[in-house]
């Protein structure tokens, strides 16, 4: 299919090339000079910062405190939990020199911090009336990605993680479902990513976790993404690093740990979930500008236009509206117009003489096709319901495709054919060897034992043994 140089090659065509295209023409992010890595370009970091912003009020609200740990953990830190090194070995990248000498012991570059948490929680917890202790960590973090690919899976990446400690059992699951909670409603109500919740089967659980719990989105391309993880630890790590306390009674407890974490893979989810052959689409609660206003005219022209569209962009901006005025001279409004289509704005406003003669501005919304004439004077409440439906839209629409996408099976052939395009709900034994068979068949895992579904019994899609769970697991091939 013809496209033009600023143009992407289309989902149909090659979905994967798509995306590899779309998020350096839209200057999300450029390379780094490490293999793997990603320079974050301003309008792609302005994505991670609302969404971090949003993340962090909801964090703060529930009783979390921010809290900074060190990049550099030392390498015994990571063998005390045993399922914890194995999980992560071949992800670690180590410092063995520094100062122009040999460490004596390696320190490895944090893949993730339960370790070192974990060790500072030994030395602050003494007492139940030290717990509940709730700590949240925004970092960076480093795993050597075989196969990397921009937001989704690079060396390093950003996230939050949250680590808490608990007197017990039940305090430490209702956190972690909690944290769970927390992803599937800034996934919904800012992403308008319409996610699942569910749990994970054992062979898909974190390393050193007892149960891990998760947040699975579905992309255009019919496969899942793994948009957030919610890890119930038990005693592992607390026996691991020695996190006691003296319970009301006397006894010493090991307190039961949780973490969970979301991170910036969060915009690949964005992109993959909305964007189309023209470019990306951005949910309005997530665009850096929800409004563009595009003046229109040349030389005198031109000099009538700014300063109303300038006015009218200050106006927008007082109402709560992330508003810019495209004022580069040497481009045509067209080569604007695609421009701010590939870039996802929500709403484009066109001001040219005419419109100020008729006290309106044209507007074109992302999805949507033609052009309506606005009143400048009524604007900002006009824009602020249009940005609303549009947010909606998006969700409905995100909802609309996952829904179709899925299929209930219980034949292999059924299973086979609905992978490909999308996810199956379907039975499930239980043991590794069979996902892993399965996995290796089609290229689809489960990907969760979803909270919601009837209780259901049945024998397994691939080797037809009884069901393990009770219900249909969703699976589907998976970024």
């Amino acid at each position: 299919m013809a496209r033009d140089e600023r143009g992407v090659t289309p989902q149909s065509e090659d979905f994967s090339a798509w995306y590899n295209e779309l998020v350096f023409k839209a200057e999300l992010v450029d390379r780094g000079p490490v293999r793997g890595t990603m320079v974050i370009r301003p309008y792609g970091y302005r994505i991670w910062e609302l969404l971090q912003a949003d993340m962090d009020r909801r964090i703060k609200e529930t009783g979390h405190v921010n809290a900074y740990f060190p990049l550099l953990i030392p390498e015994s830190y990571m063998q005390r939990e045993a399922e914890h090194v194995e999980g992560f070995a071949p992800e670690l990248a180590v410092v063995t020199h520094a100062g122009g000498k040999e460490l004596e012991e390696p320190l490895i570059i944090r893949p993730t911090s339960e370790t070192i948490i974990g060790e500072m929680m030994a030395k602050w917890i003494s007492s139940h009336r030290d717990l509940p202790m709730l700590l949240n960590q925004w970092a960076n973090v480093v795993r050597w990605e075989l196969r990397p690919r921009m937001f989704l899976r690079t060396t390093e990446f950003l996230w939050q993680e949250g680590h808490t400690a608990h007197a017990d059992e039940a305090d430490a699951m209702a956190e972690t479902m909690l944290a769970l909670d927390l992803y599937a409603h800034v996934a919904r109500d800012i992403a308008a990513m319409p996610v699942v919740e569910g749990e994970k089967t054992p062979g898909e659980r974190f390393a050193g976790a007892q149960r891990t719990f998760t947040v699975e989105g579905m992309m255009r391309d019919g496969r899942a993404l793994q948009s957030g993880t919610s890890h119930f630890m038990g005693t592992n790590f607390a026996r691991a690093f020695g996190i006691r306390y003296a319970a009301e009674s006397g006894n010493e407890e090991f307190c039961h740990t949780t973490s969970w974490g979301m991170s910036a893979r969060m915009i690949g989810g964005v992109i993959m979930t909305h964007g189309d052959d023209k470019g990306l689409v951005l949910p309005p609660l997530l665009a850096p500008y929800q409004v563009v206003i595009v003046p229109i005219g040349r030389g005198d022209q031109a000099e009538q236009v700014l300063p109303p569209a300038t006015e009218l962009a200050d106006r927008l901006r007082r109402a709560g509206i992330r508003t810019h005025v495209d004022n580069r001279p040497q481009l045509s409004p067209g080569f604007k117009f695609n421009d701010w289509e590939m870039r996802g704005v929500p709403i484009r406003l066109e001001l040219g003489p005419r419109d100020l003669a008729a006290g309106t501005t044209l507007m074109s919304t992302r999805l949507g096709e033609g052009k309506t004439p606005v009143s400048l004077d009524l604007a900002p409440a006009r824009l602020e319901l249009e940005l609303t439906a549009f947010q909606s839209l998006l969700l409905q629409r995100a909802t609309e495709f996952r829904d179709d996408h899925t299929s209930t099976v219980d034949s292999w052939d059924e299973f086979a054919e609905a992978v490909k395009t999308g996810w199956a709900l379907a039975f499930g034994c239980g043991s590794s060897e069979c996902e892993d068979d399965i996995k290796a068949a089609t290229g689809a895992t489960p990907r969760c034992i979803p909270a919601e579904g009837a209780l259901e019994e049945g024998m397994c899609v691939r080797c037809k043994q009884p069901s393990a769970y009770g219900k249909r697991l969703i699976f589907g091939r998976a970024y």
